[in-house]
């Protein structure tokens, strides 16, 4: 696996609204609870439904910069297993793909 799990921030960080951006030989992505909203202090029974999305697109241009059209994205469902899923994803996204 080219990018590590624990590359990632762990599964309770993302219940606070914040996205996890990264690049790779090429490949930018992005992780982030969908709808991304601070929900840590909001009881699990009161939280909508959600997931995590993961994100790939080419260099050299930001997730805000870049057309959304050169964007792939999945869905996972928040849980560990989801995390590892996800970052799975994104791996075989930059290994499916001629990202140089």
């Amino acid at each position: 696996m080219a990018i590590e799990l624990n590359t990632f921030f762990n599964l309770m960080h993302y219940e606070y609204g914040e996205a996890f951006f990264g690049s790779y030989k090429g490949m930018r992505y992005r992780l982030a609870r969908e709808p991304l909203e601070n929900v840590k202090f909001v009881p699990v029974d009161k939280r909508g439904p959600a997931t995590l999305m993961a994100t790939v697109w080419p260099e050299p241009y930001s997730y805000g910069m870049t057309d959304k059209e050169l964007m792939t994205s999945e869905n996972f469902e928040v849980s560990q297993e989801g995390l590892e899923a996800a970052v799975k994803w994104i791996n075989d996204q930059y290994e499916s793909r001629q990202w140089q």
